[in-house]
């Protein structure tokens, strides 16, 4: 268990270390405040060197223009965006 403690999910926990002691290298983003928290979270992920995928549908602002421009314009510049369906299928045993 990490408890968080500021916008980003790494800031002032130890999440880095908990993921890396497990060997994990990617993570998958969803949350509430897409413009503050999952913002903020992704943006340290990257400076950590994480593969990131954002969960669209999963995400949630109070403007759903900042929502639509983050995850339509920015977020794909370092990490897969998909709906969380597309993300199922692609995860699914063939």
């Amino acid at each position: 268990m990490v408890t968080k403690r500021r916008g980003s999910a790494f800031s002032g926990s130890d999440l880095d270390l908990v993921l890396r002691a497990r060997d994990v290298d990617s993570l998958v983003l969803t949350g509430i405040a897409t413009s503050a928290v999952v913002l903020s979270t992704l943006w340290h992920a990257i400076d950590l060197d994480f593969g990131l995928t954002v969960l669209a549908d999963a995400c949630l602002d109070t403007d759903p223009e900042v929502h639509r421009i983050l995850t339509e314009k920015l977020f794909p510049q370092w990490a897969d965006v998909v709906d969380v369906e597309d993300w199922l299928k692609a995860i699914a045993p063939r």
